[in-house]
């Protein structure tokens, strides 16, 4: 019997992929449970449909994810922080001020897709981040520490 997964399941396949099982299988157990359909003539057409309309979004995500990389691989941000005479930060910079500081610059990025080249910054000076934009697409970044 022909089904369509609608999730990935070990040792059988991924989402969205057409599989042929036992009958009995796929009745009693895969489609009950809501992990597959029957691979009938319209859930078919449906299914192709669906894979080229996310494919289309993903092309479009994923150019949208390239050009926000190149606009922010030239952004160089500056962080005033409290400093002593010999340069150390009072406290560190971390991901949530940079996310902070690239809000400024008009970009929403989540604190949680940058990573500071650094495991922590507790000097004035110029450093490098990464920000991951799509699974494909990532982009780096300059920013630096300055005291008051």
């Amino acid at each position: 019997m022909q089904i369509i997964l609608k999730e990935n399941i070990e040792k059988l396949g991924a989402k969205d992929e057409i599989v042929a099982v036992k009958a009995g299988y796929a009745r009693n157990y895969l489609i009950p449970r809501g992990y597959a359909v029957p691979a009938t003539d319209s859930a078919l057409k449906m299914h192709a449909e669906n894979l080229k309309q996310r494919a289309h979004k993903e092309t479009k995500i994923l150019a949208e994810a390239q050009a926000t990389a190149e606009k922010i691989a030239s952004v160089s941000i500056k962080l005033v922080t409290k400093a002593s005479d010999t340069g150390k930060i009072f406290g560190s910079i971390n991901t949530i001020q940079l996310s902070e500081a690239l809000a400024k610059e008009g970009y929403a990025i989540d604190r949680k897709s940058i990573s500071i080249s650094e495991e922590h910054i507790k000097n004035l000076g110029t450093y490098e981040a990464r920000v991951k934009l799509h699974k494909e697409v990532s982009a780096t970044f300059n920013f630096e520490v300055v005291g008051e």
